[in-house]
């Protein structure tokens, strides 16, 4: 399929279709679904990343696993608005992604968000450092997806 702005990306989906939205890191790839009536996002997983055939692979294990239709994936804009280095290599990511999963692709916007859950993480849940680097990743994929979901 081909990269899609998010206002077309519902008419994409076949009915009970869900959303995948991935948070994609140098490191690790935060993973959230979508509901069936695409109105909450949740965090399902952070993988560590590898050699991208086996990252592939697995996120392939998951759409099918999952009934996804379509995916999400936050693109780190930088804060003055301009495209840097990060967003080329999420960029990359998905062009390679596409060549494998044949779904609709919609970036969003992640400015802040990582910043935005680890905030809520220790104001409000009061994680410890090591329990966040746990879960931030999946978080702020959910955090990514729920904005694309309010957006649609």
């Amino acid at each position: 399929m081909a990269i899609t702005g998010i206002d077309r990306l519902q008419d994409a989906l076949k009915p009970g279709q869900r959303l995948l939205g991935l948070d994609v890191g140098a490191k690790t790839i935060g993973l959230a679904l979508s509901d069936v009536r695409l109105t909450i996002a949740s965090p399902v997983d952070t993988l560590k990343r590898g050699k991208f055939a086996d990252d592939a692979r697995r996120l392939a294990r998951m759409i099918a696993a999952e009934d996804v239709g379509a995916l999400v994936i936050g693109l780190p804009v930088e804060m003055s608005g301009r495209e840097g280095p990060r967003c080329q290599s999420v960029r990359q990511f998905a062009d390679n992604l596409l060549k494998l999963v044949d779904l609709p692709v919609a970036f969003w916007d992640e400015r802040l968000s990582t910043a935005a859950v680890e905030r809520v993480l220790i104001e409000e849940a009061d994680m410890s450092r090591k329990r966040r680097a746990e879960v931030v990743d999946k978080m702020a994929a959910a955090y990514i997806l729920q904005g694309a979901l309010g957006a649609m």
